[in-house]
């Protein structure tokens, strides 16, 4: 149950049912599609007088769309319903320390045109290209649709409230204001979205697979690539924290003494089980500050390459992605003490050796957990796809036009 505060609330008007009401027609379109206006009532469970004028409204505002009729046994054949999402288009944008993508797509994530660049280190570059590339793409393909929003996703924490880019340790950036620059340099009255990128996950596979059929109520995305960090869910509700600081795993310390981190401590998780850190494992290269990433990333090698040489048989490739599989399970077991997710969610370039970092992982946290039952915990990693973290930033364009209403 959720306490009222009496400080801090909206009331309830007499539109409030009708719209959460609108709100339950355009899931369950969205979810059962292509559905009939007869079938959203019995799903409804209310008589289909009830359902009419909420689809109307929907209809009337472009949100969904009458298509073929179906079949019916007497009587006249129903018009099914579908959600309207071909022609309405959203900007995803992924910001990494190695490299930024760019995506044009549709509001079901369909691909439209891919871009991508070596990151700036300096924001005012990356803004300018970004904007460049932005209004080229939309002019290029402006055939597609109306893009309704643009949604990046960053390698650090964010201030929800002003859209600030509170700390992102992997780029070196503090309290820059990503998502105001972006919106003044691109000059189109386009809304612009920011969100950590372990959350922008999280919300991706809440809000970008429909049918999911309630099975991630309460889970954690772990994302491990240039850096590592956590989207937390419980209850359908992404659990931020009192600065939106929430679920940076990333940072707990694995050893006092251990690896330098670009947080600027030593010994996090991050520094054991990035992808900058199973590069320097296999390089026998100590991570010993800022530069010596920044070496890394010139020296040209991936963990890409690093899987590769394992799978012909490189033996020291083998073990250091068998070392980082270890670090993982220590640090999901500090997550599942500390939560007791339902499942963990793992995703990342360091996913596509799974076969051979997988056992260390469950070694990991099996040594580490309180019960058997917390040992137990299922963790899946998600299928290798470069554009994950993509996806997450559609996320944040199409998730408030199907959330629930704000009421308080």
């Amino acid at each position: 149950m959720r306490k009222i505060d009496t400080r801090n609330f909206q009331r309830a008007t007499r539109t409030t049912p009708k719209e959460i009401n609108r709100q339950i027609v355009l899931n369950l379109v969205r979810e059962h599609q292509p559905i009939s206006r007869a079938e959203l009532a019995r799903r409804m469970g209310v008589a289909r007088g009830m359902v009419t004028p909420l689809v109307n409204e929907l209809l009337a505002d472009g949100l969904i769309y009458e298509g073929t009729t179906g079949y019916s046994p007497r009587g006249r054949k129903p018009t099914l319903l579908h959600v309207r999402s071909h022609d309405r288009l959203a900007v995803a944008v992924d910001v990494r320390f190695s490299q930024t993508q760019l995506m044009l797509c549709d509001f079901t994530g369909r691909m439209i045109a891919l871009e991508q660049f070596p990151t700036p280190l300096e924001p005012a570059e990356l803004v300018a290209e970004l904007a460049r590339r932005v209004r080229s793409l939309l002019t290029v393909h402006a055939d597609q649709g109306c893009c309704e929003g643009i949604g990046v996703a960053v390698p650090g924490m964010v201030d929800r409230r002003t859209g600030k880019l509170v700390n992102a340790p992997t780029l070196g950036w503090r309290n820059l204001d990503l998502r105001g620059a972006l919106a003044r340099e691109l000059e189109l009255d386009i809304p612009v979205h920011i969100e950590r990128d372990a959350v922008a996950c999280a919300l991706a596979q809440m809000w970008l697979d429909p049918r999911d059929g309630g099975g991630l109520d309460s889970f954690v995305y772990l994302t491990v690539s240039d850096g590592v960090g956590a989207g937390v869910v419980v209850n359908r509700v992404v659990v931020r924290g009192h600065g939106d600081a929430a679920g940076e795993f990333g940072h707990i310390p694995l050893a006092l003494d251990g690896p330098f981190c670009p947080c600027g401590s030593r010994g996090c998780l991050e520094a054991f089980t990035s992808n900058p850190a199973t590069v320097a494992r296999y390089l026998g290269r100590e991570l010993d500050s800022r530069r010596s990433y920044a070496e890394l990333r010139e020296s040209g090698v991936t963990v890409g390459d690093v899987i590769a040489r394992a799978r012909t048989g490189d033996a020291l490739a083998l073990a250091a992605l068998e070392a980082t599989g270890r670090y993982l399970g220590v640090g999901m077991a500090v997550i599942i003490n500390a939560l007791n997710p339902a499942r963990i969610i793992v995703g990342g370039e360091v996913t596509a050796a799974w076969d051979l970092i997988g056992p260390g992982v469950r070694a990991g946290m099996t040594e580490r957990t309180l019960t058997e039952a917390s040992a137990a915990t299922p963790v899946t990693p998600e299928a290798t796809d470069a554009q994950t973290r993509l996806r997450g930033a559609i996320a944040l364009v199409v998730a408030p036009v199907f959330a629930a209403p704000a009421i308080g």
